[in-house]
């Protein structure tokens, strides 16, 4: 047992996704509903944003970053919508396809995407648990 005390997390910043692409992956998730908040080509990253918070998916360039289907099990990014099953039409009605029907968890529903390089979203709500919801 160490004598120091363990850092006090505050909170996420950006979840940083590797692609082989830019373009290709800003195009992929601005169909899937995220908006560029910047840009910067020359090195290879791209941060979008999620809801109205400051911290965001950053897109970053990696040599050898091939296209891939999501392995299993992989890690797995959720994030909160108001209603998953909507936004799983949405997605299909976007060109985004769904890696498997909206099912259900213990606050609501959840339903996934890959993008090309195999990073896995998720897209979740609180209909079960709406006390747990962003206001």
């Amino acid at each position: 047992m160490s004598d120091t005390a363990a850092p006090a997390l505050l909170g996420f910043d950006n979840t940083l996704l590797p692609v082989g692409d830019l373009d290709e992956a800003v195009g992929f998730y601005e169909r899937a509903g995220f908006p560029v908040a910047y840009r910067l080509d020359e090195a290879g990253l791209a941060i979008l944003k999620v809801g109205a918070e400051t911290p965001g998916l950053l897109l970053r360039v990696e040599d050898g970053a091939g296209h891939r289907p999501p392995p299993w099990p992989a890690p797995r990014v959720w994030l909160e919508v108001r209603d998953a099953r909507a936004t799983a039409a949405a997605l299909a009605a976007a060109g985004v396809p769904v890696l498997a029907e909206p099912f259900g968890v213990a606050t609501g529903w959840t339903v996934e995407i890959a993008d090309p390089w195999g990073n896995v979203l998720g897209f979740t709500d609180y209909s079960k648990r709406p006390e747990l919801a962003r206001a």
